[in-house]
């Protein structure tokens, strides 16, 4: 009786240690060589391992994800400049993929640059994050940890959008919250809407207004219609694929942003590639039509591989 009674808690153990699976597989990867000169080599060590551990083994969500389910994402931390004692200036880098289904390959889902990132960090710094009380007693600690909380919510709502119809929305939603409630203080941008033309607060704001709702049924459309169809129904999700495009075009002559669907175009020149350069002229002819105005910076690469 007593071997069985260990045996159930056992089982309990290891069912109680699955539902606590994160949402994340994370890179962390800190470039300091440009301060390397000012600031203690440790600093920016014990930064990166606390980063790490931050993403990846807090939860994100209320689901349960399997080691193969996590989201394989990327973040690029590097110093430009010692802005004060203990504080930086930065460049961030986000990257996030997601597999194909029946392939052997990931799509790019998010790659872009944050390049007003600044933040204040010492050693044994507790590196913490609450979502009901982002402004801490230091606005520049906190602005660490926020941005990176809203870049992550930003990635779980495209991944998420991405399987499902508008299942990202409730991820926007805390990106926006963390928008809303930002720390403010000297050195600090990037969370208003009068900080540029590209900035966290202009992404979100283009991924929830309700004008722009057309967007989360692209982004599912290109990938669970497209890219997860290619095997079994590669004319069929070619099509959707094509028709995803176009509706993006739409939008884009809608003047949604100038800066939401260069980002959803980030690294999709090779995908894109791949998947028409064997179509019929007459395809390849009406998507050189929708790149010419969706991608115009890449127009010239596509029209090698594809007219």
């Amino acid at each position: 009786m007593f071997k069985k009674l260990l045996f159930t808690a056992f089982i309990f153990t290891v069912f109680a240690k699955s539902l606590c699976g994160q949402e994340l597989a994370a890179s962390i990867t800190i470039q300091s060589n440009k301060v390397d000169n000012q600031v203690d080599p440790k600093i920016f060590a014990q930064l990166q391992t606390q980063l790490r551990d931050f993403i990846n083994q807090r939860k994100w969500s209320n689901d349960v994800f399997s080691s193969e389910e996590k989201i394989d994402c990327s973040f690029y931390i590097t110093i430009e400049s010692v802005a004060g004692p203990n504080i930086y200036d930065a460049k961030l880098s986000i990257v996030s993929n997601r597999p194909v289904h029946n392939a052997s390959y990931s799509s790019s889902v998010l790659n872009m640059q944050d390049a007003k990132f600044t933040f204040k960090y010492q050693l044994s710094q507790p590196i913490e994050f609450n979502e009901n009380r982002i402004q801490g007693v230091d606005p520049l600690e906190s602005n660490l940890t926020a941005t990176l909380a809203y870049y992550i919510y930003i990635i779980l709502g495209l991944d998420y959008d991405s399987f499902a119809p508008k299942a990202g929305m409730p991820y926007f939603n805390k990106a926006l919250n963390i928008v809303f409630n930002a720390p403010e203080g000297s050195g600090i941008s990037g969370w208003k809407s009068y900080d540029g033309q590209r900035n966290r607060y202009v992404l979100i704001d283009n991924l929830t207004k309700s004008g722009n709702d057309k967007v989360h049924d692209i982004i599912y459309s290109y990938y669970r219609d497209g890219l997860d169809q290619m095997t079994e129904k590669p004319e069929l999700a070619k099509n959707n694929i094509l028709n995803a495009l176009m509706n993006l075009q739409e939008m884009n002559e809608g003047a949604v942003s100038g800066m939401l669907i260069p980002i959803i175009m980030q690294a999709k020149f090779s995908e894109i590639v791949g998947i028409f350069n064997k179509s019929d002229k007459a395809t390849r002819k009406q998507l050189l039509t929708t790149l010419s105005l969706l991608d115009i910076t890449n127009i010239n690469k596509y029209k090698e591989k594809l007219d």
